[in-house]
């Protein structure tokens, strides 16, 4: 009984860190920090054929935008801790648990406004002709997301039945 505890502890051990290992820096010495441009679009915007220049703009663009919003990341982190350290029960816990909601609350409303700023900025990086690609693209993958969606409909999962058990 004793070895099943140990074999199943080691196993969830090295399951747990195998992400860890694709974490680590790849060729290009970025690891998990080269995917920072990918949340804003940079699949589509490669599909563009942008200049040299125009990609060192947006890459600009998006350091800009990382950097002013490091101090508002901090705060968050920091109300985390405060929740995270509080003992449940007391006033102290209820005073972190409101703050941090009004950090959450308030870091929600202020990242949504600095992607649409950016997403602005690196708009008017585009050409004319890169702007109408880009809205082609957009609508594709709207069609492609709706065809999902009926697809989804259609084919509902089949519902487990562990979950009723």
């Amino acid at each position: 009984m004793r070895k099943t505890y140990l074999f199943a502890a080691i196993l969830v051990t090295a399951l747990g860190c195998t992400p860890l290992a694709f974490a680590q820096p790849g060729a290009d010495g970025h690891g998990w920090h080269g995917h920072h441009g990918m949340a804003m679009g940079g699949h589509t915007y490669a599909k563009l054929n942008l200049t040299d220049v125009q990609r060192d703009q947006i890459k600009q663009l998006r350091q800009q935008s990382f950097a002013q919003a490091k101090p508002q990341r901090q705060q968050l982190h920091q109300a985390r801790q405060a929740y995270d350290t509080a003992t449940p029960g007391t006033s102290a816990y209820q005073t972190a648990a409101s703050n941090l909601g009004e950090a959450e609350a308030d870091a929600a409303r202020t990242r949504t406004a600095n992607r649409a700023d950016l997403r602005a900025q690196i708009y008017q990086v585009l050409t004319p002709t890169q702007r109408s690609q880009l809205a082609d693209l957009h609508a594709q993958r709207q069609e492609r997301r709706q065809q999902w969606q009926e697809f989804r409909q259609q084919h509902p999962l089949p519902q487990s039945s562990a979950v009723t058990q």
